[in-house]
């Protein structure tokens, strides 16, 4: 018996609506502003994802592991094919995400970035027989 159900992830950040907004973009839904310091994106099909003000926000640094690491990053299928991942990584630059590692993807099958608030995140090759 679990104790729990699942809810969502939060990420802190200095501006929860514009953060929503850039999620919503990459990866679907529409943003729900309960206030100015809390958003919601409920991602069809996927995780609810949660924005909550910070002030003293520091965006994690990538690839550090001695102090300010990144303690989590999300991950998203963008295709199966390098095209479609070169397509994906247009859109996200074009929507404000900033390279953090390109290198050796065709051995690794992901490309990381960081979004506009400096959280990093994945953009993933998938298997075409683990496509949904």
């Amino acid at each position: 018996m679990t104790v729990a159900r699942f809810r969502s992830v939060v990420l802190d950040c200095p501006d929860p609506l514009p953060l929503a907004r850039f999620y919503a973009a990459v990866a679907g839904g529409t943003p729900d502003e309960v206030d100015a310091d809390w958003v919601v994106l409920d991602i069809p099909g996927g995780p609810r994802l949660a924005f909550q003000r910070a002030e003293d926000f520091t965006p994690p640094e990538w690839p550090r592991a001695d102090r300010n690491s990144q303690q989590f990053h999300l991950d998203f299928d963008a295709g199966a094919t390098w095209a479609e991942i070169d397509a994906a990584h247009e859109r996200v630059l074009a929507l404000g995400a900033r390279p953090l590692d390109l290198e050796d993807r065709e051995k690794k099958d992901f490309l990381v970035y960081a979004d506009p608030a400096g959280h990093p995140f994945c953009l993933c090759r998938i298997e075409p027989a683990h496509r949904v």
